[in-house]
């Protein structure tokens, strides 16, 4: 005999396990929380957010919670506070006078992200701090292939900075490395702020800023001159040993053996490479830090009839006495860009001007966030710019 099928009525699902319908109003908030990025500035001063601040308002983004303050024993306190896992985390560091502790900072706080299991920490770094230690000197070391080391282990994936020491040290990193470049905000400051700057000169201030000098003559169709003679490097080789090799008892020197010997380098007079005479001489550098050399430089031109003298660097660390040196000197005009605060330093001289370049910075974030090419903020931009 066939057996009846017993049909159930169709399961219902009360309504206390129903999830609940989001409000409007809950709706925006719901859809930032799912952008998937996180901006946070690692710096425990106030006056170094101000960078963070100005790319969090071109993101439309505000900045992650987070607490960074000194304990009174000196040690660097890290504390986020909001939920980061999953997603892509960008942290600003900008670095003050205060390096060794602006480090310290950065990697307590990529490794709390790493700890709380962010997908991505990408370190926004402007200025790369220890980058004039990418070579090895005397019997020295390389600490910025440390610092590289550190960064790598302390959990960031991704560097973006802008106009490294030395190019080469994106090698020094495991991960990728954008060095994105500050001249086109220079050259568009020369354009529109420097009056008659048809009539000016590039000026390198040592033949080891001549590239640099030549890619900003080159692009604004201006003449080069190229200061030469001037000390090249501070290192004095006399007292580390090099030329007494050490006392071996009872050795056994090869009678045949003899190296040629190195000629010892002769400073020549100081000599301006191309004509400034009657013209508006400006000198580019990446870093302006001990301004002697530049005021040095501008008595120079001075004397060779430059009227009026630009100084431009992407990076104003301004420290010690620069302010007063500045001041006091033949430069008529120093302009640097924002990647570390000096809003100390331009009290003290007002002859310091400041270009911002958060533009590009925030546009780095989020092309790298969205996975689209790099390829655009560098356009028209060669190996040896």
């Amino acid at each position: 005999m066939p057996k009846k099928l017993l049909l159930l009525p169709p399961l219902s699902v009360s309504s206390a396990f129903r999830a609940p319908r989001a409000s409007p109003a809950a709706r925006p908030a719901m859809n930032a929380a799912r952008t998937g990025y996180r901006v946070f500035s690692a710096n425990s001063t106030a006056a170094c957010t101000e960078l963070a601040k100005r790319i969090t308002e071109r993101l439309g983004a505000e900045l992650g919670k987070s607490v960074v303050y000194q304990e009174t024993n000196g040690e660097t306190r890290v504390e986020i506070k909001e939920s980061v896992r999953g997603q892509d985390i960008f942290i600003i560091q900008t670095i003050p006078r205060d390096v060794n502790t602006a480090v310290m900072e950065l990697l307590i706080m990529a490794y709390a992200l790493k700890t709380a299991c962010a997908r991505n920490i990408i370190g926004v770094i402007p200025y790369f701090p220890y980058s004039k230690q990418s070579k090895m000197r005397k019997r020295g070391s390389i600490v910025c292939k440390l610092l590289a080391s550190m960064l790598a282990k302390a959990g960031l994936t991704h560097i973006i900075t802008m106009d490294l020491h030395q190019k080469e040290i994106q090698g020094f990193f495991s991960f990728p490395v954008d060095n994105l470049r500050a001249s086109p905000f220079l050259l568009q400051y020369i354009q529109e702020e420097v009056p008659n700057y048809r009539n000016a000169v590039i000026v390198a201030k040592s033949p080891d800023a001549a590239k640099r000098a030549q890619s900003y003559a080159e692009r604004l169709r201006l003449g080069l001159a190229v200061i030469h003679g001037e000390a090249q490097c501070a290192e004095l080789d006399m007292d580390d040993g090099r030329h007494s090799p050490p006392m071996v008892k009872n050795a056994t020197v090869h009678p045949g053996l003899e190296l040629p010997l190195m000629m010892a380098k002769e400073k020549p007079p100081i000599t301006v490479v191309g004509d400034v005479g009657g013209s508006i001489a400006i000198i580019v550098d990446d870093i302006i830090d001990d301004v002697e050399s530049f005021v040095a430089a501008a008595e120079i031109l001075k004397e060779r009839g430059a009227y009026k003298i630009y100084v431009m660097a992407t990076h104003g660390i301004l420290s010690a006495e620069a302010p007063r040196l500045i001041e006091e000197s033949s430069i008529d005009e120093v302009v640097v860009t924002n990647t570390v605060p000096h809003e100390v330093q331009k009290l003290q001289c007002p002859k310091i001007k400041t270009v911002d370049i958060s533009l590009i910075l925030s546009e780095a974030i989020r092309r790298i966030h969205n996975g689209e090419s790099m390829a655009y903020l560098f356009r028209n931009i060669t190996v040896d710019d």
